[in-house]
């Protein structure tokens, strides 16, 4: 589980990410990257960093679910996670 305040910053991010994506697509079109360089730098989508849903862990994540491998496999063991069993073969 990640500290809340790493969850909420990235919240923020996220949040400022969409308040200044309309700009951002405009000031780069026009080419003026001047205008660009004032923009926070929490408003570049690269600054976002892909967490689990649940835990907000940052690594081992699965983009397809969202989530963590950790949280993924509780879940696809506990069948919260529709169509998904465990292999046997």
């Amino acid at each position: 589980m990640s500290k809340k305040s790493i969850v909420a910053r990235q919240v923020k991010r996220e949040a400022m990410v969409a308040k200044f994506a309309e700009k951002r697509k405009a000031l780069k079109e026009a080419g003026d990257y001047t205008a660009l360089d004032l923009l926070p730098k929490n408003a570049s989508p690269v600054r976002l960093k892909n967490r689990c849903q649940i835990s907000g862990r940052p690594r081992g994540y699965m983009r397809y679910f969202g989530l963590s491998r950790v949280m993924f496999r509780d879940m696809a063991l506990n069948g919260l996670i529709p169509g998904v069993k465990k292999a046997s073969w």
